[in-house]
């Protein structure tokens, strides 16, 4: 203050809009009355005082050294009017740009809300913090209750948050903040650690943050991990949000960690039993099953096993029929229900072969007659083998085989 103090006595004119430096020489309720080296004292009016908090104006003692703005260089009467009000904004304003260049995290209580985001107060100044600027884990759990109204955030009222100034404009009265850039910088150093900690094989608490058509995001406390669509179920998922919501909390199987990358691969399904395990006690190359089809390809088309969902195998282009076909939507076409036949089961390596056009073989009609009494112990499976046999028994000419 006293550096300041002999810098402005160099001056002889006090300019409109000048912060001074001033020494309080009386305080009452109507005014207080600086000495800012002027030609004469300057005045503070009572409706500026009425700006100032309760707080301010009991910290206001005689022999104090304040900054005052210059409103009125010299009114009609000869006085020098000065405003506390304006110089602790301009104090205020050139905080925020201290911030703004430092880039140092400030928390600051929420005063306020509207639809777009929060607002705070950086001593005088509304700072505004645009949702889009909020924590990724906020806007999660919007996304999961679906609220879009002016109240949206108003639960964060009152509530401390971590912050950084994004931008400040003095002149057009802007001040803008972001909780997601102050996250950044702490998660960075937890994603660090974490990146260390982590090993494939961990099975790890998350929350699901974005969905993606490739998959979901999943926060894990200091690092986001990828859920690849793939990964997310057994069976065949076309979108993450069939089996995931933004903001679910859920166990998650550590797939891989690259560490220079920084990136995280997860699994869901690895923590479910793998069906391909046992399929080889539900099913046997030769027999009939009832499937649909789920996806066509140049080369065939996919078919996933009617009550086991997570079981999917392929009927080649060639196994559809026995007359030449150039694609199989010449042939069915995707969703549509049709029975076909096992040729082929590989469980290590998940891959279960199928034919459409060899549903009516004879060489295998004794072994459909076997399946069929073998499933009469096995209600729930009993009526879908009866329906496809029926279609079989049907097309034969020759009705079915003696079964002495």
């Amino acid at each position: 203050m006293a550096a300041m103090l002999d810098r402005y006595l160099c001056h002889q004119e006090i300019e409109r809009g000048q912060l001074v430096p001033g020494v309080v020489v009386r305080v009452s309720a109507n005014e207080v009355i600086l000495d800012i080296g002027a030609k004469c004292e300057g005045i503070v009016p009572g409706h500026d005082l009425e700006k100032l908090s309760p707080r301010d104006l009991e910290a206001i003692r005689v022999g104090d050294e304040i900054m005052a703005c210059v409103i009125n260089p010299e009114d009609t009467n000869g006085n020098i009017i000065l405003s506390l009000s304006r110089a602790q904004l301009a104090g205020d304003w050139r905080k925020a740009m201290g911030l703004f260049k430092s880039q140092d995290v400030v928390e600051l209580p929420v005063a306020g809300c509207n639809k777009g985001g929060v607002i705070v107060l950086v001593g005088k100044i509304r700072g505004f913090v645009p949702g889009s600027q909020l924590a990724v884990s906020r806007i999660a759990d919007q996304g999961a209750t679906g609220s879009d109204s002016d109240s949206r955030w108003e639960h964060l009222i009152g509530e401390s948050l971590q912050l950084k100034v994004i931008e400040v404009d003095q002149k057009r009265n802007r001040l803008i903040l972001s909780e997601k850039e102050a996250m950044r910088d702490k998660r960075k150093g937890r994603r660090d650690k974490m990146l260390d900690e982590l090993t494939e094989g961990d099975v790890r608490r998350g929350k699901v943050i974005n969905l993606a058509d490739f998959g979901a995001f999943v926060d894990l406390g200091g690092i986001d991990g990828l859920v690849h669509l793939s990964e997310l179920s057994w069976r065949r998922v076309t979108h993450p949000q069939e089996v995931v919501a933004i903001g679910e909390e859920l166990d998650v199987y550590v797939l891989k960690v690259d560490r220079e990358r920084q990136r995280v691969a997860l699994s869901l399904k690895r923590l479910l039993p793998d069906p391909w395990l046992s399929v080889g006690e539900r099913y046997q190359e030769g027999q009939v099953i009832e499937g649909v089809v789920t996806r066509l390809t140049k080369w065939g088309a996919f078919a996933s096993v009617v009550g086991d969902e997570a079981i999917e195998g392929l009927i080649h282009i060639s196994e559809l029929t026995e007359n030449p076909v150039a694609h199989p939507r010449e042939i069915i076409k995707t969703d549509q229900s049709v029975t076909l036949r096992i040729i082929s089961l590989d469980p290590e390596n998940h891959r279960l072969s199928l034919s459409l056009k060899r549903v009516d073989e004879g060489e295998f009609r004794g072994k459909d007659w076997r399946t069929a009494l073998a499933a009469e112990d096995q209600p729930e499976r009993q009526s879908s083998l009866s329906a496809a046999l029926s279609d079989v028994i049907e097309s034969s000419e020759g009705g079915l085989p003696n079964t002495k």
